[in-house]
């Protein structure tokens, strides 16, 4: 059986090590997502030899694909093992369609894979948020400029000094989004909290929008591939026109000089996250897919 653990501080140096080898791009191997999601998740991980592996759920329990580099085999061959160890069928999420090719040689016809688009991750390239160009965005460029007409505005990163305001607004914003009647809302925010309580040492950068000195919008995000930055928290208060595109691209603009592309996470199957994603033309859909040992219920 494979000792698998929960999520801590100190696993942050080998666990980015070993999923920066692997070079995906999925959120699923962000290791600051599965800190502060981990409790609401019940995710744990674990390393073998010169990969890193996580398991998540309870009812029915499943693990990501493995991330980092060397003989691939007989760490798989130890997953499906736990699983029998375990007493639960093997299951497994967060595959792309190039992972699934590798799993369905190293297991052939014992495996069934389902496409999960509330999963696929919305990954756009650095220069179009930033630079917002083209008749397609021509709609964000209306919007910001709507905002710099009607506010006084200043964008800052976040630092110790300014970082209770954000604990503030996301305090304001959760009330008045439901957090009280939603339980996802609620987990949301218990998230957001433990980000918060632990910014910096996640290594984590964000930036700030405010307008009169108020905060109106802020943003956090890390480094999760060689290449790629992931926008982990992005909150704004939908009353102020512009606020939205406007914190995405200052963020964008301070921080994304060192990627090519950002991540800005799955859309959860929401309609509204959905259709916002969409409006900034992703340049990868970054699909994923589940698989299940055939026979497996669920």
């Amino acid at each position: 059986m494979i000792e698998f653990h929960p999520v801590t501080l100190a696993d942050k140096a080998w666990v980015r090590d070993l999923t920066l080898r692997s070079g995906f791009r999925g959120d699923e191997y962000c290791f600051g997502n599965l800190y502060i999601w981990q409790e609401v998740y019940a995710c744990q991980i674990a390393r073998l030899g010169d990969y890193f592996l996580a398991k998540a759920g309870t009812e029915q329990p499943s693990y990501i694909f493995p991330a980092g580099s060397g003989d691939l085999k007989p760490v798989l061959d130890a997953l499906w093992q736990d699983s029998r160890d375990c007493g639960h069928p093997f299951r497994m999420h967060g595959i792309t369609p190039e992972a699934r090719l590798l799993l369905e040689d190293w297991k052939p016809g014992a495996l069934r894979f389902e496409e999960n688009r509330d999963s696929f991750d919305y990954i756009y390239t650095v220069e179009k948020l930033r630079d917002l160009a083209g008749k397609k965005l021509h709609g964000k460029r209306n919007h910001i400029a709507r905002f710099v007409e009607n506010n006084r505005w200043t964008y800052e990163r976040i630092t110790p000094q300014n970082l209770e305001d954000c604990y503030q607004m996301n305090r304001v914003w959760s009330h008045q989004n439901g957090v009280v009647d939603d339980i996802d809302k609620q987990n949301e925010y218990f998230a957001v909290s433990i980000a918060l309580d632990h910014f910096f040492d996640l290594d984590f950068f964000g930036g700030i929008l405010r307008v009169d000195d108020k905060v109106v919008a802020y943003t956090v995000g890390e480094q999760l591939a060689h290449d790629t930055m992931i926008v982990h928290i992005e909150k704004a208060f939908h009353e102020i026109q512009g606020a939205y595109p406007m914190i995405n691209r200052e963020f964008v603009r301070d921080y994304g000089a060192p990627y090519t592309y950002v991540n800005r996470e799955e859309d959860m199957g929401s309609e509204g996250l959905r259709k916002a994603k969409l409006s900034y033309y992703p340049d990868i859909l970054y699909v994923k897919m589940s698989a299940a040992e055939v026979g497996a219920e669920g």
